[in-house]
């Protein structure tokens, strides 16, 4: 094994990353009960993997969450069939405890359908987060201490960090995998049973270690898309889930011209562009759906320009009360693919907590996340979010 290799080992190890002090159980790991969410990816194979390599009582289990005979052979999928195969052999080979748990119909009914009627309701939702909020680290964290361990540790790729005032969670060192945006539902409760020791690394070091340790999953390739649409056709998908639900309506111009038909505002997303199925010889972008009149309207870019937004369900893990954020200096995050943006609390007409953004944004759609850092040069650490209920334009 080469020194890179072992200081990888060294720093997914770390006694203050895994935060479980040997000394309560007389020293001895295999007596510190570990549940490892196995996902049948490189990731969570890893984890396990390096625990039970490090002599802690490793359990590991694999969450069935969907039908997923259509998806059993689609490559880069998460939760498809041949990922609770991959996860058992996996356990198989390194000798631990694997159990599959068939949770479709909570997932059904807290992601899936979720996810149709925040379509419908003109909004673009984020199963991945709401799969975390409600099944993975509400229901999956209850069985890891039905079953007596001492945490349940996870390959998400984000940071847990042990401070005087209480645990943090922060990004992972490798910005291109860092997962905090879709983990901001995460409680402080949560927090102190979770670890996620590959934080630390980066992917190329994990992917590393997989081969180090002759996993088959070293090779395989990430989870790319929403685990239950397996060909990528959302509006099938809400169509199945609604049957009927879907209303046809109007294109119109933001300056009230009617441009032309649509099948559903389940076929648009804020920001849009392609596939409008109108042209004005102009470039046109998705502004605003309202699915109670069943109108979609269309814009020049500059109308994409949003100064503030409205949100529900604040998960606040900063230091200070949740009452006393007006005017506090954060940054924010309203697509997980781009980079925090300066931006302050304020109190809403209503009295409810908004977000101003310091420099304006474009295209954030109603249903997607805004997820708080400290303002920082590094934007490390997480501060919680929300979910975006509107939006304020800029013009």
């Amino acid at each position: 094994m080469n020194d890179l290799l072992c200081r990888a080992r060294a720093r997914a190890l770390d006694p203050a990353v895994l935060d479980l002090p040997a000394s309560k159980w007389g020293g001895d790991l295999s007596k510190i009960r570990i549940v490892v969410a196995m996902s049948g990816g490189v990731d969570s194979t890893v984890t396990a993997a390096l625990l039970k390599e490090a002599g802690y009582d490793v359990v590991g289990i694999t969450l069935q969450l969907y039908d997923h005979g259509a998806a059993i052979k689609r490559k880069g999928a998460c939760c498809a069939g041949d990922d609770i195969h991959d996860a058992r052999l996996a356990a198989e080979r390194l000798g631990f405890p694997h159990y599959v748990l068939d949770y479709e119909g909570r997932f059904s009914q807290s992601v899936m359908e979720d996810f149709a009627d925040t379509y419908l309701a003109g909004q673009t939702p984020i199963p991945c987060v709401r799969c975390n909020q409600s099944v993975k680290f509400a229901d999956l964290l209850r069985t890891a201490k039905d079953l007596g361990a001492a945490a349940l540790a996870t390959g998400h790729y984000v940071q847990r960090v042990r401070t005087p005032s209480g645990v943090q969670m922060h990004r992972a060192v490798d910005a291109r995998k860092d997962q905090s945006y879709f983990l901001f539902a995460t409680t402080r409760e949560q927090l102190e049973f979770l670890r996620f020791p590959l934080g630390g690394l980066q992917k190329d070091e994990v992917r590393a270690l997989a081969a180090d340790l002759g996993l088959a999953a070293a090779d395989k390739p990430d989870s790319q898309d929403i685990c239950f649409v397996p060909d990528g056709n959302y509006a099938a998908v809400v169509e199945r889930l609604r049957p009927g639900a879907v209303r046809t309506g109007d294109i119109v111009h933001i300056d009230g011209r009617v441009l032309g038909r649509h099948k559903g505002v389940i076929h648009f997303t804020v920001g849009q562009r392609r596939g409008l199925g109108v042209a004005l010889g102009e470039p046109l972008y998705v502004v605003r759906l309202d699915a109670a009149s069943a109108q979609v309207f269309v814009g020049p870019r500059e109308a994409l320009l949003t100064s503030g937004l409205g949100l529900r369900e604040i998960n606040w893990l900063g230091d200070e009360n949740l009452s006393a954020l007006n005017g506090r200096k954060v940054a924010v995050k309203v697509r997980s693919t781009r980079p925090p943006l300066p931006a302050h609390f304020m109190t809403g007409n209503a009295g409810a907590l908004e977000i101003g953004l310091d420099h304006g944004d474009e295209g954030v759609a109603p249903g997607q996340a805004c997820v708080f850092y400290e303002p920082s040069d590094t934007h490390s650490r997480v501060l919680g979010g929300g979910w975006i209920t509107n939006t304020k334009a800029m013009i």
